[in-house]
Order: C-alpha cells, then sequence, then structure tokens
C-alpha cells in the first residue's frame, strides 16, 4: 500500500497571516512540519502543496518537495485533493501546516486505520478532562461508535451530560486525516453540507453523505499554531 503524507500550506490564513512563515527556533513552522512529518519514515513521500511562492521556495531550498496550487481554493483538502488527482497512490495522510510539533506514534496509528479495506476515511482523536475545553467552541468534539467510527463532530460538549452522577469520556478531534483516493476525490466533489455550514466543520460533509469517518485514540502531541499567542507558547515549547 502506497501512502503519502500531503500538507496543504496557505500563505494568507485568516486568523493569522503569513503564520507558517513565522520562526520557531531557527526554523519557520511549515519547515519544522515537513521536516518533522518526513522524520518519521512511514510515508512513501511528502509533499507540501501551496498557493505561494514564498512557502514554495522555503521548502524547496531547503532540500524538500513542494507543489504549487494550479486552482484557488476554498480548503486544504481541496488544495491535496488537486495535487494527487494523478498521482498513483493508495492513501493520503492530510497533515495541516501548522503542526510543527508532529510525531510519530500518532500518524503510525491514522496510517493503520487503513490495514482495513472497509476503512475509506480516518483521524485522531485525544481524551480531554479540562472542563473548559469541553465548552470551548474551538475544541472541536467527537463521538464514535463501538466499531470507533465518528457519530458526529460538534462545538459543542458532545455527548451532553444530563446526569452528572455518570461521567463519560469527552475526545478532542485532532485535525489530522487519512483518505483513500478514491474516497478524497469523491469528498472534493461534494456540495458543502447542512450540518457543515452549522457547525463550520467540514468533515460534516462526509457523515452526512454516507462517509464513514474511523477514528483512532492518541496522545496530543504538541502546540497548534492558529494565532500569534499559539506561537509565543509553541516558542516557549521548543
Amino acid at each position: 500500500m502506497k501512502i503519502i503524507a500531503v500538507i496543504p500550506a496557505r500563505y494568507a490564513a485568516t486568523r493569522f497571516p503569513a503564520k507558517l512563515m513565522q520562526m520557531l527556533g531557527t526554523k519557520t513552522v511549515i519547515l519544522h512540519t515537513y521536516e518533522n512529518t518526513v522524520a518519521t519514515g512511514l510515508f512513501t513521500d511528502v509533499f507540501v502543496v501551496t498557493d505561494h511562492e514564498i512557502i514554495f521556495k522555503e521548502i524547496i531550498e531547503h532540500g524538500g518537495k513542494a507543489i504549487m496550487s494550479k486552482k484557488e481554493h476554498e480548503s486544504g483538502t481541496d488544495r491535496i485533493a488537486e495535487a494527487v488527482e494523478k498521482m498513483d497512490v493508495d492513501v493520503i495522510i492530510n497533515v495541516q501546516g501548522d503542526e510543527p510539533f508532529v510525531k510519530k506514534d500518532p500518524l503510525k496509528k491514522l496510517c493503520e486505520l487503513f490495514h482495513d479495506d472497509k476503512v475509506e476515511v480516518g483521524s485522531l482523536m485525544h481524551a480531554i478532562t479540562n472542563k473548559e475545553l469541553i465548552t470551548d467552541s474551538n475544541a472541536v468534539k467527537v463521538v464514535v461508535n463501538k466499531n470507533m467510527d465518528a457519530l458526529y463532530f460538534s462545538r459543542s460538549a458532545i455527548p451532553f451530560l444530563r446526569d452528572d452522577k455518570f461521567q463519560p469520556i469527552y475526545y478532542k478531534h485532532i485535525g489530522i486525516y487519512g483518505y483513500r483516493k478514491e474516497a478524497l476525490l469523491k469528498f472534493t466533489g461534494l456540495l458543502p453540507s447542512i450540518l457543515e455550514k452549522a457547525e463550520k466543520l467540514e468533515q460534516l460533509r462526509l457523515l452526512e453523505n454516507g462517509i464513514p469517518i474511523r477514528m483512532a485514540i492518541t496522545e496530543p502531541w504538541g502546540i497548534s499554531i492558529d494565532s500569534p499567542e499559539d506561537l509565543e507558547k509553541a516558542r516557549g515549547f521548543i
């Protein structure tokens, strides 16, 4: 099975423009993400797919592999689909460009989901107990069935705790996905769905169209760079 990792990298991010080119130690955020993904040794190939020459040059000049998008895209998933459409690959792992602390073990668990021929799409989650995080709308929660397929993703606290004598396990979604190539191309051909528009969560389009997402439990691996505050935390962490 040929598994590649593709890192979508948009320069003008809405919440934190040019965040991927910010310095984190001696390297940019995107270079950390790329090199740490390569260092896992899990993938046949690793590419950055970007809309901007600055990011393209950053990866190429450091000996990496990058692809320039040919079209404007609404999402990183669309950007990836364009890049891999004519590639001879079986599974594509979508590693977000703002994940400089990406590690091997979680990505290995994600890849291993595809040993099951029935799995079309996979993703990751980790348990959370912090009440503020559970109710934080920026932290996406997920509930699963007994087969570990996602039932629903929400910015709300799910499941809702009706009886405080019982303590459910809450899971935070980690926004890294794996797709069989056919499922990825099908996904990007679907129109945005009702629940997706309500929650502003792209993955709900898959569930609404009957495409299951198999989840794997892992540990949190570091700090995603979504804001200048996150960048400062990451600098302290590194």
